[in-house]
């Protein structure tokens, strides 16, 4: 009776370890994990693909990727400013990529905004950050803290010297004349009606 009272009692202890440890679970910040998946690659996952323009809210134009030089002087609907948007990760780092010139917005060691022809290096890995009054940030993956800006002039700031609060670096997505969302499609299987059907055998 002993043994018996013993082995049940065993079998009951855990359940208020687990309770605890579901309870601790709960406590737990999933705000760390999150940016710590949204940082890291993600070469599994289908890439989304997008094209839009990104005005700049300072110069009052759009960003340019003119080969090597960049600028945000570009007119709404410009060939120059249609930028072709890759996905990185599953969350918010993009590749961005001139439509017209396939050279792709960077920027270097010295925080100088450069168009490269292969866009495989961090340095031209961005990190979209929405703000709250709805423009769109673009921080450098690479160098923390250095994100995309232009002065009134159209003209590219250097990293170091911009803020995410500055005007100099807020940006608002839109798409060009005429244009919509490039999605590149899924492949469905569908059902023809060559498909073969299993009939029910008659009963003899």
């Amino acid at each position: 009776m002993l043994l018996l009272f013993h082995g049940l009692f065993s079998s009951l202890s855990p359940l208020p370890i687990r309770s605890q440890m579901f309870a601790a679970e709960e406590n737990v910040d999933f705000r760390i994990h999150v940016e710590n998946q949204t940082r890291a690659r993600d070469d599994v996952s289908r890439k989304q693909l997008r094209l839009y323009q990104l005005y700049s809210r300072t110069s009052g134009k759009h960003i340019q990727v003119l080969g090597r030089r960049i600028s945000a002087k570009g007119e709404d609907g410009d060939k120059y400013a249609q930028l072709l948007v890759e996905t990185d990760t599953f969350g918010s780092q993009v590749r961005i990529k001139g439509k017209e010139t396939d050279f792709y917005l960077c920027m270097n060691r010295k925080g100088k905004l450069v168009g490269k022809p292969d866009g495989t290096s961090k340095e031209c890995v961005f990190i979209e950050k929405v703000l709250e009054n709805n423009y769109t940030a673009l921080m450098s993956a690479k160098y923390s803290g250095w994100y995309v800006g232009f002065t009134k002039k159209g003209r590219p700031r250097k990293g170091p010297k911009t803020r995410e609060n500055q005007q100099d670096v807020h940006f608002m997505k839109r798409y060009p004349k005429g244009q919509v969302e490039i999605q590149k499609p899924f492949k469905y299987t569908t059902v023809t009606k060559r498909t073969k059907r299993i009939r029910p055998t008659n009963p003899s």
